[in-house]
C-alpha cells in the first residue's frame, strides 16, 4: 500500500502506521544508495549506472520523503501535540524541527544528484561525501525516535478512542455475512 492511501484511510488505521514503516525502511535504502552512489562516482565518474542511481534517490527524497514527512504532520503529530504531556510535545516538535533540517540538507544535495542523474559531471564529490554522514545521522536518529516512543504513543493513543476497532470488526462481520 502506498503512503498516500494510507494517508486517506483513518488515522486509527493500522495499516496507515504499516506504510508509515515501509517508508523508514525504504528511507534506510535510499540512504545506501546514496552512499553507493557516492563509492560508483568516485571510481567510475557519471555513467549510467550513476544515473539510474542518482535518478532513483533524487525521486525518493524529493518525492516519496516529503509526502511522508506531510503524512506525519497530518496523521501522527497533531494528536500528540495537543495530549497536554509536555515531553512528548516536546519530542514532536524536535520531529518537525528534523523534518526542515532534512529538508534543508535535501535541497542542498538535490540540485547535484539531478546533475549526476542527467548525465552532467559537475557535481562535487568531496560535499556529497561530506554531507552524507550528516544527512544519514539526522534521518536515523530522526526513524529511531519515531519508531521507539512516537508511533507507539500514537499507536496507544488511537486504539484508546471510542470506536476504535470497530470499522474492521463491521466490515469483518459483513465479509462473513457475505460468505
Amino acid at each position: 500500500m502506498s503512503l498516500q492511501a494510507a494517508a486517506a484511510e483513518p488515522v486509527a488505521g493500522t495499516s496507515s502506521f504499516e506504510a508509515l514503516d515501509s517508508a523508514h525502511r525504504d528511507v534506510l535504502k535510499t540512504l545506501d544508495q546514496l552512499a553507493e552512489l557516492i563509492e560508483h562516482l568516485d571510481d567510475q565518474g557519471v555513467d549510467a549506472r550513476a544515473q539510474t542511481l542518482a535518478g532513483e534517490i533524487v525521486t525518493f527524497f524529493g518525492e516519496h520523503a516529503r509526502q511522508h514527512h506531510a503524512d506525519e504532520e497530518k496523521l501522527i503529530f497533531p494528536g500528540l501535540l495537543s495530549s497536554g504531556d509536555a515531553e512528548l510535545v516536546q519530542h514532536v516538535q524536535r520531529l518537525q524541527q528534523d523534518h526542515g533540517w532534512l529538508e534543508e540538507d535535501w535541497l542542498e544535495l538535490a540540485p547535484q544528484l539531478e546533475a549526476v542523474a542527467k548525465g552532467y559531471s559537475w557535481y562535487e564529490i568531496d560535499a556529497l561525501r561530506a554531507a552524507l554522514p550528516v544527512f544519514k545521522s539526522l534521518y536515523l536518529d530522526h526513524i529511531d525516535l519515531e519508531e521507539s516512543l512516537i508511533y507507539p504513543e500514537a499507536k496507544r493513543r488511537m486504539a484508546a478512542l471510542p470506536g476504535a476497532g470497530s470499522g474492521r470488526e463491521g466490515a469483518a462481520g459483513r465479509r462473513a455475512a457475505r460468505n
